[in-house]
């Protein structure tokens, strides 16, 4: 060994005893506050594991087998996911529910943001305006759906004699008995009812535009079109966004009121996937298939969040 080695290094003459005390004492233990913050998030940490993950497990487990509803269960691997490849019935529902997504997300983002814009600045009866336009969204869809329903009727409803009376229509007409009429009501409900849901979200978004903003570029010459365009709309993106992926998926999912109000109908030309699972797993009892056609309509919720994310995503400037 040679004699370098075995001199202290300057400064530090009680360097060796301490690390030897390190190294017996082991790693450093954790502050005792990092285990109180997992304490806190356990909670959450176990609504996910028991009401998410574990359910997403099990179905994932059940796609792969012959479910039924009595009986044992009979592993079939992929058959499941091959049948739904065939499944005509399906892809209509799909069809079907991305037609009703795109109707149903440009009117909610519309009408939200257009609520927002109105109400995002204080004038008078403006609190009051946020509560009548919020109030549809506390009401839960089922109830709305029945609502919907009965003011459709064509014999004790509104919407019918309502535009008899305005000449829009010769005589009393049934809104629900073909496809157009029954498929714009049942949107037209769903943007009446969650309008106030968007609004609110928009609307933070463009209160927390700093006013400096807006005024220099008033001071600036900009009018309210070059404001709206090159200020309001890159700075509420990250609104937007959530609004957006909120709307898709909620709009994909649909059910309850396709359900009680038009049954599927007319000509089951209403069908939307999650309805079509419903079907295929309460109704005929198919559980397994059931629960592929849920991963599958998970999988293509993923792609659209992660694709909408992406596009409405802040770009950094490249060095």
């Amino acid at each position: 060994m040679s004699v370098q080695s075995q001199v202290p290094a300057r400064g530090a003459p009680n360097a060796s005893p301490r690390l030897a005390r390190n190294a017996a004492r082991g790693p450093m233990r954790k502050p005792h506050r990092d285990w109180a913050g997992l304490l806190y998030v356990a909670p959450a940490l176990a609504l996910v594991l028991v009401f998410f993950l574990v359910p997403l497990g099990m179905t994932a487990w059940m796609s792969l087998h012959n479910w039924p509803l009595i009986g044992l269960p009979r592993w079939i691997g992929l058959a499941n996911y091959k049948a739904l490849w065939n499944d005509i019935n399906f892809w209509n529902a799909l069809s079907f529910t991305i037609r009703y997504t795109l109707a149903a997300t440009f009117g909610l983002m519309l009408a939200g943001f257009g609520l927002a814009l109105l109400i995002e600045r204080p004038r008078p009866f403006a609190g009051l305006y946020r509560t009548a336009f919020f109030l549809p969204v506390v009401i839960g869809f089922a109830s709305a759906s029945l609502l919907w329903s009965w003011l459709s009727n064509v014999d004790s409803g509104v919407f019918s004699p309502l535009a008899e009376t305005l000449g829009l229509t010769h005589g009393r007409v049934n809104l629900l008995a073909t496809f157009a009429p029954a498929f714009w009501s049942v949107t037209a409900m769903v943007i009446w009812k969650m309008a106030g849901f968007y609004m609110v979200i928009l609307m933070s978004g463009l209160q927390a535009i700093p006013a400096d903003f807006i005024e220099a570029a008033r001071i600036d010459g900009a009018n309210a079109f070059q404001r709206f365009r090159f200020i309001t709309l890159p700075l509420v993106r990250r609104s937007f966004a959530l609004a957006l992926i909120l709307c898709v998926s909620g709009s994909m999912l649909a059910f309850d009121q396709f359900y009680i109000i038009l049954a599927g109908g007319p000509q089951n030309k209403t069908i939307t996937a999650v309805y079509w699972i419903f079907s295929q797993s309460f109704v005929s009892f198919r559980l397994g298939y059931g629960a592929a056609l849920s991963m599958v309509l998970l999988a293509i919720l993923v792609v659209l969040s992660v694709i909408q994310l992406r596009l409405l995503s802040d770009k950094e400037p490249t060095q």
